[in-house]
């Protein structure tokens, strides 16, 4: 009997711990489920909220982007304006030293073009110049004198300006005997 005590004290001491997790499973279930109640309802307001204030918002935002965009486009203009204005500058330097050195390079090449002739005795516009001047004359002496030159006057023969003369062509047919003629002929 006395086991049977025992067995059935245990018996009613596992049936109430039973009875107490039971109930605190209940309690705790209904606290999670009241937990999540709340979780939804917050949730819910937060979406009302949302959309109340949402628009609001996103209106507030589209602003704020407007006027940031607007800032930003005004700052980069004036920039880009002064990179714009900064090559032009450059630009127009290179242009001026490009044209300074073309100018120099043409001079001496002009120079050094006229040296060379001068060594090689070809005689420049201004000699051919002088020399028709004096061809001229002659014919005006010749014709006081009662001749008449065969030839129409050497004035219109000479060059226009802006006609080139080939210059290195008579330099060829020049002899030391031809220029000690010409020598005596000078006055």
């Amino acid at each position: 009997m006395a086991t049977l005590k025992k067995s059935a004290r245990k018996k009613t001491a596992s049936a109430s711990k039973n009875e107490d997790l039971q109930a605190q499973a209940e309690q705790m279930s209904k606290r999670l489920g009241e937990s999540a109640q709340q979780v939804w309802l917050a949730g819910v307001g937060a979406f009302g909220r949302a959309q109340a204030e949402g628009t609001k918002l996103f209106e507030t935002l589209v602003k704020e982007g407007l006027s940031l965009e607007h800032v930003t486009r005004k700052a980069a203009g004036g920039k880009a304006q002064a990179m714009r204005d900064a090559v032009e500058t450059t630009v127009g330097q290179a242009r001026e030293r490009a044209s300074d050195t073309w100018d120099r390079l043409e001079k001496v090449f002009e120079e050094r073009v006229h040296r060379a002739l001068r060594r090689l005795e070809v005689p420049s516009r201004e000699d051919l110049s002088t020399l028709i001047d004096r061809v001229d004359a002659l014919n005006a002496e010749l014709r006081k004198l009662g001749g008449v030159p065969a030839t129409k006057p050497a004035r219109a023969a000479r060059p226009r300006k802006s006609a080139s003369v080939k210059k290195s062509a008579p330099a060829a047919k020049k002899t030391p005997a031809k220029r000690a003629s010409r020598k005596k002929a000078a006055p």
